[in-house]
């Protein structure tokens, strides 16, 4: 195992950014580079830090407040009387534990929920809020999480990619048309 993998093998895998990374394996990247900090993973945690000061043998430092707090773990929850189904959630969750289609309500799977926070702000109605996670269904496997992360942000490239190929289709098209060719 690499040294990336070793340390992205320590991470909570909430794919949160709050330690200033696109995710988890951007952040275990900087930290191997001696970029990043071990202490910018509020989900981790003192635990997490003592594992990495272990790992790349550098000091234990307390978590960096600008970087969050640590906490009991979260679950997103959706008032689904005030959803509105615009769909603005979906997106940002980078484990797609959230469900539903455009003008429908949606939901958490709670199974599947990282407590991340990043489907919170793009909700025009405020009806998403982070609360205590109950015992059961306990937090997801990191592994699993890892897994689910790169088939959203695969399917996120692929939909961005289809999309710039119709695009161009579309001005070439519109070009020949206002050359006269077509």
């Amino acid at each position: 195992m690499n040294r990336v993998d070793a340390i992205e093998a320590l991470l909570p895998q909430t794919q949160c950014t709050r330690c200033g990374y696109a995710g988890c394996r951007p952040y275990a990247e900087a930290m191997a580079r001696g970029e990043a900090e071990i202490n910018q993973c509020p989900p981790g945690g003192s635990a997490l830090i003592g594992q990495l000061a272990t790992l790349l043998q550098r000091a234990p430092l307390p978590l960096n407040p600008a970087n969050g707090t640590e906490r009991a773990p979260l679950l997103a929850r959706i008032d689904e009387q005030a959803c509105i189904g615009c769909a603005k959630c979906l997106p940002p969750c980078p484990v797609d534990a959230i469900i539903g289609a455009r003008k429908h309500v949606h939901t958490v799977v709670a199974q599947l929920c990282t407590g991340c926070e990043l489907c919170i702000a793009p909700c025009p109605v405020d009806c998403i809020t982070l609360v205590p996670r109950p015992a059961l269904p306990a937090q997801p496997e990191p592994a699993a999480n890892r897994v689910r992360f790169a088939a959203h942000t695969a399917r996120l490239e692929r939909r961005e990619h289809e999309r710039a190929v119709v695009l161009s289709a579309r001005k070439r098209l519109a070009s020949a048309d206002a050359s006269g060719e077509g």
